[in-house]
């Protein structure tokens, strides 16, 4: 085997023993899953809590 050639595996087996980013790449994933989340539970109750809003904001308006 050539030496640039035993250099690239090197690396390569280096680089698949690093864990450094897999905690990383996990906050990540959660974050995904929050936000989704978030984004189909709007989807579900964001007329109702818009309507909740729009009500309170009223009658916070209307107050002497």
């Amino acid at each position: 085997m050539s030496a640039s050639l035993r250099r690239i595996l090197d690396r390569a087996r280096r680089r698949l023993k690093d864990r450094s980013g897999q905690a990383l790449v996990e906050y990540g994933l959660i974050l995904v899953l929050v936000a989704i989340g978030a984004i189909v539970g709007l989807g579900f109750f964001g007329h109702t809590v818009s309507d909740s809003l729009n009500s309170s904001g009223n009658i916070l308006h209307n107050l002497p």
